[in-house]
């Protein structure tokens, strides 16, 4: 199995920016553990990062045929972003939308995300932690997937 994860702006700032709010765990941190949970579940993993909508969109696209799912922590695009939502719905992969904080406890805005209702999953608030969560509930997602092709002999 092979999953990518995709980091959305300004994530690359993590453990610098507003720490109160993303805690004190650097963006590298956070790709360490995801690398050691992948690799003690024998699971592939890649990392990807960037402030720019357009080149998330272009991963996202390049997942396809590549990666069994896709950890998507989208940030600010998440609220904005017509354009990752279609990439998201368009490679018809499982993706699990992940968020440091509880993005209900917040801004009126950062309420509304558009990639959900094309997002397999979604984990909230649970700090750095949430990729963990996020990674795990993705393999799980893409097990029984594997078994349904299976058992529809695909």
């Amino acid at each position: 199995m092979k999953i990518m994860v995709i980091q959305g702006p300004n994530i690359n700032m993590l453990g610098l920016r507003e720490t109160a709010i993303y805690g004190p765990m650097k963006m590298q941190d956070i790709h360490e553990q995801m690398r050691l949970a992948a690799s003690q579940n024998n699971v592939e993993i890649e990392f990807f990062q960037s402030n720019y909508e357009g080149e998330i969109v272009d991963k996202i696209q390049e997942c396809l045929g590549v990666f069994d799912g896709i950890v998507l922590n989208a940030a600010a695009y998440t609220h904005t972003s017509v354009a990752i939502r279609d990439a998201i719905a368009s490679v018809n992969l499982p993706v699990v939308e992940v968020h440091i904080s509880n993005v209900y406890r917040r801004e009126e805005f950062r309420q509304k995300s558009l990639i959900a209702p094309v997002c397999a999953g979604l984990v909230v608030g649970f700090g750095a932690f949430g990729y963990h969560l996020a990674l795990m509930g993705l393999l799980q997602i893409c097990d029984q997937l594997s078994k349904l092709k299976q058992e529809q002999g695909q």
